[in-house]
């Protein structure tokens, strides 16, 4: 059985990765198929600034972050003055994971959009099917195997972000200190390596009964196509 506090830090580790993957998905979504869909100049550069969070070190994103989104900082004072607070929050958590995590969601969901058949679209286009018609029916319904796949690494990969969330967001218990940044501070306290052993177990089981559920998924959605 998990302790009230291991409860709150699963729940609230969770909670960033969720969100991260709610926000961060559609828009990895939106830019692959522009991607997989579109030619335009400058494309390369823009594909590398967009996978950039991939060879930069976390602690730099999360330095960027902060002059983004500091208190201080024009971001920061616009979004503050409606009522908005990113930094040291479980918000600003999740925006940071979900930074992390965009590339790997893009890239996921960019393949997917390539293995459907363009064709496919251009016969769809042809007996009068429009833009959203095409998406929802033919497109997205092609693809949801690889969307799902890019949902769960987005969620593992926002779940054991550490470096930019510690960074942008700190290690606040009860506020941001999710399972990754717990067993930080498990391991900063003399004999903490036990409790440290105990949440990465949590966290392994974690991202295993994501990947089950995404199979699940993806075998009821063949059951689906199949009738």
């Amino acid at each position: 059985m998990l302790t009230p506090e291991e409860w709150s830090v699963l729940a609230l580790s969770v909670s960033v990765a969720g969100r991260a993957v709610l926000v961060g998905l559609p828009i990895a979504l939106a830019v692959g198929w522009t991607m997989a869909r579109t030619r335009f100049p400058g494309r390369t550069l823009v594909d590398a600034v967009l996978h950039s969070s991939l060879f930069l070190p976390p602690v730099v994103v999360g330095l960027v972050l902060i002059l983004l989104f500091g208190a201080d900082a024009p971001l920061g004072k616009a979004l503050a003055s409606v009522g908005i607070r990113l930094i040291f929050t479980a918000n600003g958590a999740a925006l940071a994971a979900g930074v992390m995590a965009f590339p790997l969601m893009l890239r996921a969901c960019r393949q997917a959009i390539e293995s459907v058949d363009a064709r496919l679209d251009d016969v769809a286009a042809s007996l009068g099917a429009g833009f959203w018609d095409r998406m929802f029916s033919v497109t997205l319904p092609l693809a949801a195997p690889g969307l799902i796949a890019a949902a769960v690494i987005g969620f593992a990969a926002a779940l054991g972000e550490f470096g930019a969330v510690i960074t942008f967001a700190a290690n606040i218990p009860g506020e941001t200190q999710t399972l990754a940044l717990a067993i930080y501070a498990a391991l900063q306290q003399p004999g903490g390596e036990a409790v440290a052993l105990r949440l990465a177990g949590i966290s392994f089981t974690v991202a295993i009964a994501a990947l089950l559920l995404s199979e699940a998924l993806l075998a009821y959605g063949r059951k689906r196509a199949g009738a």
